[in-house]
């Protein structure tokens, strides 16, 4: 009798407890699994990353390989997150990142690996029904990172797995205790990878200052500013004004203006347009369409109506105003545990 081939799963291994649980549930289902760690940058926190990958490889004794991604990444992520902030735009890089490197490039280099899968820790579920591949939240509420994928399509979904979707933080750490991984008390990481201490210090390392006035919602002038880019809508802190606090209300790019508000509801808007629509399903619902829909990934979604803009564009009215609409984030539409897609906020 002929011995059926063993499935073949790269896991995208960081170092962290998520990926190296991943690893360890795909090896004890026994598939035949390789770990993998993308070098995208060359700063101490990769090198201990790595170091860690290569360890947690090694207890779960499965091949392990670096694949050395700097130069793409710093084309596709980094220089164009420094090109968005120039522009005044607040990019999400880990939403590029997703796209373009993990489920872009290193799916290639898994499957030209002869791969089958590629594995990676993120907290999001994947189920198949009729033919079709489906995302859907994660198990566990707070740690759901749905928003960051919903750049994903069927060609892809059909080579991902997610391991830990169906499962809570506190589950994946009692794993990775009971596998004996040394990583199962591992501290989160907060800020993007390629960023050393703050965002701020990075943009102002790579960014030239372009000072210019900041006025209030009168047209005022009450003070100046260093650049656009260090300032976000609804943003509170750093203003450095006195007789605040102050809020970023808005940005005038062609006069190099700030403008903030004392009154916070000033920030609130009932509705926004997004462009670069994906629909993960690869069909386009019929609009107007009843979802909800979230505009940063500390929140919860609200609910909404997507209303045709234009050809390219999409309109999301909200039945209650949102607090701080920001261009270049993005927004993420879901039905019930079902992410339909998303764009991004222009």
């Amino acid at each position: 009798m002929k011995e059926r081939k063993r499935i073949k799963i790269i896991v995208a291994m960081s170092g962290g407890v998520d990926s190296s649980v991943a690893a360890a549930i795909l090896k004890r289902e026994n598939f035949d699994v390789k770990g993998i760690f993308m070098k995208l940058a060359d700063l101490p926190k990769f090198k201990k990353s790595e170091k860690m990958a290569k360890k947690i490889a090694k207890v779960l004794r499965i091949p392990f390989l670096t694949l050395g991604l700097r130069k793409e990444f710093k084309k596709r992520v980094i220089d164009c997150f420094l090109k968005e902030y120039k522009r005044g735009i607040t990019p999400n890089p880990c939403v590029v990142c997703n796209k373009e490197i993990k489920f872009g490039l290193l799916l290639e280099k898994t499957l030209a690996l002869d791969a089958d899968y590629i594995a990676t820790g993120h907290y999001v579920r994947l189920k198949k029904e009729n033919l079709r591949y489906k995302l859907l939240k994660s198990k566990d509420k707070e740690k759901d990172q749905s928003y960051f994928l919903w750049q994903l399509n069927q060609s892809q979904l059909k080579h991902i797995l997610f391991p830990v979707g169906d499962l809570t933080k506190k589950e994946v750490r009692k794993l990775a205790k009971k596998f004996k991984l040394p990583v199962f008390d591992a501290s989160e990481s907060m800020e993007a990878c390629f960023v050393p201490k703050t965002i701020n210090d990075f943009l102002e390392k790579h960014l030239q200052k372009k000072p210019g006035n900041i006025i209030n919602t009168e047209g005022k002038i009450i003070g100046r500013h260093q650049g656009l880019f260090f300032y976000t809508i609804g943003q509170r802190k750093g203003i450095r004004l006195p007789g605040g606090p102050y809020y970023v209300l808005d940005k005038d790019f062609k006069k190099n203006i700030l403008i903030i508000t004392k009154n916070e509801k000033d920030l609130y808007k009932n509705e926004l347009t997004a462009k670069n629509i994906n629909w993960i399903s690869g069909e386009k619902p019929k609009l107007p369409l009843k979802i909800k829909a979230k505009i940063r990934y500390r929140q919860e979604p609200a609910l909404a109506t997507l209303k045709i803009r234009d050809k390219k564009n999409i309109k999301v009215m909200f039945d209650k105003s949102q607090r701080a609409i920001t261009s270049g984030q993005s927004v993420v539409f879901y039905q019930g545990q079902k992410i339909l897609g998303g764009g991004i906020i222009n």
